[in-house]
């Protein structure tokens, strides 16, 4: 919670047009449904700069993909991406993660194998990639489009809602310092 407090209190205090706040906002949602984890960051950013939107902004809306948020994220992009591809992924989130974890372990030892004298075997990693990084990058594109999307369309009007009602209550307590400083204000005329 403590966490969600701090994203929100950054986006109430970007200085910048709604539009492109929430612009970044729905980079940084889009970015939360895929499998390339480690590179979040990097993606929302590049995204939101090519769409013109609020870099600071995308990096704050990945926050969408949290340890509440994930197991739905996952099970909804693999659900989806595998009927599409006919393939059967019949796993829960916490296997999913854990197959991410054996295919960077392999990774890791087939290109250390490259430099030493080890046997190289990615016979593991392309079943990872078919049943399970596929089907996630498929369904994690088609989910976050929709939920970016309307992650853009439902943070707007709240975005110009309190960029407004900030400015009026920015301008009221200038207005409220200059009546109680009345030689301030006889020296600006």
């Amino acid at each position: 919670m403590r966490a969600a407090g701090y994203v929100i209190h950054r986006l109430r205090r970007l200085p910048d047009a709604p539009e492109r706040i929430a612009v970044g906002v729905g980079a940084g949602i889009f970015v939360s449904f895929t499998p390339l984890y480690g590179f979040h960051f990097l993606l929302a950013a590049l995204i939101a700069w090519t769409f013109r939107g609020n870099i600071f902004a995308a990096l704050l809306a990945t926050f969408f993909g949290n340890p509440v948020t994930f197991p739905f994220i996952v099970m909804g992009s693999i659900g989806l991406g595998s009927a599409i591809l006919g393939v059967d992924h019949g796993m829960n989130a916490a296997e999913v993660m854990k197959a991410f974890a054996a295919a960077s372990s392999e990774i890791t030892v087939n290109i250390r194998a490259l430099f030493g004298d080890g046997p190289i075997y990615w016979g593991r990693l392309l079943r990872f990639l078919h049943q399970v990084f596929l089907p996630f990058l498929l369904g994690g594109v088609i989910l976050g489009s929709i939920v970016g999307v309307a992650g853009y369309f439902a943070s707007l009007p709240v975005i110009r809602a309190y960029q407004a009602g900030r400015r009026a209550r920015l301008q009221e307590r200038f207005r409220q310092a200059r009546r109680a400083d009345p030689q301030r204000s006889g020296r600006e005329q």
